[in-house]
């Protein structure tokens, strides 16, 4: 009546021992390391490379813990948080400005388990410490780089199909063609309908003269909104793998911000950084120089710059006038690297231009030999002029170098920054938390501590109680704790403060079970019946009420997970999780477990039960 088939103990124990396999790595901990990964795309990682690390640390006197090659870095433990200074700054003095030497925090869990695939789980933010950012999304300048890509290609497309008109302007959001007679304005009108649908067209005439205004449509403009978040989040994430974080968090927020967190980030400062820069790249023709016009640039500076140009200054101080129309921008790179001037042998930067920028350059550079252009890198709504030269010849192939006052590490970042992807829309930082290691290490021990004197608390109660069932009940509620973390880290989830919450609400919910099961005997027992009767009917009839209990829990978890975000899906995920493991080790563990002790017994005189 009360005996398992082998099969079920194979089950249990086959369960047990993957629980306690995956379960392990969480217990050894992570020690400092340093992270080197290559600049380029094209630079590969390999033994060379590992020879080279080994060197400097050796040359150094840095002892270390293992040096190894994964796929795209290599990773180098070390003793403490002063061993992983120092290694830092010597390799990234002796591998150059090539490589990108990242501090990190790496598992300490032996390798064999890692070949088995037993990961320890990810911690949250606030348990192994980082760094937290909240950015908004500009989206009013999105809609005016949007309107301002509109009037290029209105240009760009009345031009080839040579339609004449008189002028094109940007007013806000808003594009401006004037014609001086309806037919032209009319083919216009086919024109643009044909090739740019997002476009609302109203015609109007001012003063004798035939105009035709242009503007987004409703859904274009929320269409564009998203890619502009999309295109942000892409770039972020991009950003974030550039600086060699493990499992970044880079999610949306409602409806223009975003979240970025950096679990284990000790180098703070270069992520804020990095991230907080939104440099984006334009191309504009210069109108005049203090050498070409010395009046109008007097007037400009003088706060009376003329109508569709912009007073800047160049690197080395001198005032120019640049065009507003904005010739190329940065969503144009295909790649950025840098490097040096061939000619002058200062930093600069290489970029590469996709098709479409590269026949647009070439066309701007063939109609405007002997004119200055300027490269224009704007970062948090400020634009400077990165350099401004003399366009000597065509420049076809689309290569195209900037250069200027910047030093190595500046030329770096830039095209780091221009690699990952220009922004849709500028952004901006407006919430910042950085949690100290120590803090997330605090907070793992008093979470760790919480659920252990919870367990200790449930455990003695039920020992006292139920007396050998009590004993039992506490072994499958162990046997549950490890089930749930193991999953937990099979799944590789992140682990947070409340998901550690979840798991002690789990441990309270998950000797409910075994309290139902437990007087579910006792009751049976008072009725006369035999103890193996009693055992089976217990087990029998307490699962139904079990069953519906944590089914009711279960729904309210998904509820929480498909409603909430953030740290509310974490909560649930444990939770939801810790309810199908608590069934399982219940019920069939428990009851396995009684059934080895008192399956075999023929005749039982009474059941240690309290």
């Amino acid at each position: 009546m009360n005996r398992y088939p082998l099969w079920k103990y194979i089950v249990i124990g086959v369960a047990l021992l993957i629980g306690l396999l995956y379960t392990l790595p969480n217990f050894f901990g992570e020690t400092p390391a340093v992270q080197v990964s290559p600049l380029r795309s094209s630079t590969k990682v390999d033994t060379a490379l590992l020879g080279r690390v080994e060197d400097a640390l050796s040359k150094a006197g840095i002892p270390t813990r293992g040096i190894f090659l994964d796929a795209n870095s290599i990773k180098v433990r070390l003793a403490d948080t002063d061993a992983q200074l120092r290694a830092k700054d010597v390799l990234q003095g002796a591998l150059g400005e090539s490589y990108i030497v990242a501090l990190n925090l790496l598992s300490s869990s032996p390798q064999w388990l890692s070949t088995i695939g037993a990961l320890p789980m990810y911690l949250g933010l606030d348990l192994r410490g980082g760094v937290h950012f909240l950015l908004e999304v500009d989206m009013r300048a999105a809609l005016t780089q949007a309107a301002e890509r509109y009037a290029n290609d209105i240009r760009s497309g009345l031009r080839d199909k040579k339609i004449p008109y008189s002028g094109i302007t940007r007013d806000g959001r808003t594009v401006q063609i004037r014609f001086k007679d309806s037919e032209a304005r009319n083919r216009a009108i086919a024109e643009i309908e044909r090739t740019m649908p997002d476009l609302a067209l109203r015609e109007q005439e001012q003063g004798g003269e035939l105009r035709l205004i242009a503007q987004l449509k409703p859904e274009a403009q929320t269409r564009i909104q998203d890619f502009a978040l999309q295109q942000n989040i892409t770039t972020l994430r991009n950003r974030v793998n550039e600086l060699g974080v493990a499992e970044p968090i880079v999610q949306q927020q409602g409806a223009d911000r975003v979240v970025v967190q950096l679990p284990g980030v000790q180098d703070t400062a270069k992520a804020k950084d990095i991230l907080g820069r939104t440099a984006t790249l334009e191309v504009r023709l210069v109108d005049a120089d203090p050498q070409s016009d010395p009046g109008r640039i007097a007037a400009a500076v003088g706060g009376q710059a003329p109508f569709g140009t912009e007073l800047y200054y160049e690197p080395d101080g001198r005032p120019i006038l640049v065009k507003k129309n904005v010739v190329l921008t940065g969503d144009r790179i295909s790649d950025a690297q840098p490097g040096f001037d061939s000619q002058t042998g200062e930093p600069a930067v290489h970029i590469n231009l996709d098709g479409s920028g590269a026949r647009i350059f070439q066309q701007v550079t063939r109609e405007n030999t002997g004119k200055r252009m300027a490269i224009l890198l704007i970062e948090k709504g400020k634009a400077e002029v990165v350099t401004a030269p003399v366009i000597r010849q065509e420049i076809g192939g689309g290569r195209v170098q900037i250069s200027g006052s910047m030093t190595t590490i500046e030329a770096r970042d830039v095209a780091l920054l221009l690699r990952a992807g220009a922004l849709a829309a500028p952004m901006e930082i407006i919430e910042e938390r950085t949690v100290g290691p120590s803090l997330g290490a605090d907070n793992i021990s008093k979470g760790f501590h919480s659920t252990l004197f919870g367990f200790a608390a449930i455990a003695v109660f039920m020992s006292i109680y139920y007396l050998v069932f009590g004993v039992i009940s506490v072994l499958a509620l162990a046997a549950n704790v490890l089930f749930l973390v193991a999953m937990l880290s099979m799944l590789q989830a992140t682990l947070t403060l409340p998901g550690m919450a979840a798991i002690a609400l789990t441990i309270g919910m998950a000797i409910d079970a075994n309290v139902l099961i437990n007087e579910r005997i006792r009751e049976e027992l008072r009725n006369g019946v035999s103890p193996q009767a009693a055992i089976h009917t217990g087990y029998e009839r307490a699962f139904g009420t079990i069953l519906d209990s944590n089914i009711t829990t279960l729904i309210a978890g998904v509820a929480l997970f498909a409603f909430g975000s953030g740290p509310v899906r974490g909560f649930a995920v444990v939770l939801c999780l810790g309810i199908l493991t608590s069934i399982f080790s219940a019920v069939m563990v428990s009851r396995g477990m009684v059934n080895l002790v008192y399956g075999s017994r023929r005749k039982i005189e009474k059941l240690p039960i309290g």
